[in-house]
């Protein structure tokens, strides 16, 4: 003979069908799993401080926020110096780019057979040219070119035979 939650659960069976059974059953368990776990975190970390009160692990926790200060400092200084030297290397590849550029629509100028390299706001130019007015033409260019302080001239005049 069944007792009487057996008779009460076979009833419950019966008037709903077993699937809905079925799913009511991993509903209900599905809420006790989660409940647990929330019991469990709760008692872990709900009070949001350390309960320890042994002083070597006071010491410890402080040592170790002071180097994470020191490490997050050091960080952001080398970062802020990657920054910096990214903006120079930007800003010199911006003005090789114009003098390039200017070079390259001259008609007077040979762009092909000259370098230019920047370092700051001091420009090298550099290569091989057929004519000395070519020559002044190219460094002329350069030296027009806003932000250039200072022009240096390497440049080789081919001699015509």
């Amino acid at each position: 003979m069944l007792h009487k939650p057996a008779r009460l659960l076979l009833a419950i069976v019966k008037k709903v069908g077993p699937n809905m059974f079925r799913a009511l059953f991993k509903l209900v368990l599905f809420l006790v799993v989660v409940a647990v776990i929330g019991a469990f975190l709760l008692g872990w970390w709900g009070t949001g401080r350390v309960t320890s009160t042994d002083p070597a692990v006071a010491d410890r926790t402080a040592q170790a926020v002071e180097k994470t200060g020191e490490v997050a400092k050091t960080a952001g200084d080398r970062a802020a110096q990657a920054a910096d030297s990214a903006r120079r290397a930007i800003g010199e590849g911006s003005l090789t780019a114009k003098i390039k550029a200017k070079m390259a629509l001259d008609d007077h100028v040979k762009a092909l057979g000259l370098d230019v390299d920047t370092a700051g706001s001091i420009v090298t130019v550099s290569g091989t040219v057929n004519t000395p007015a070519e020559r002044d033409r190219a460094l002329d260019l350069a030296r027009d070119t806003q932000g250039v302080t200072q022009v240096v001239d390497r440049i080789v005049v081919r001699k015509v035979s």
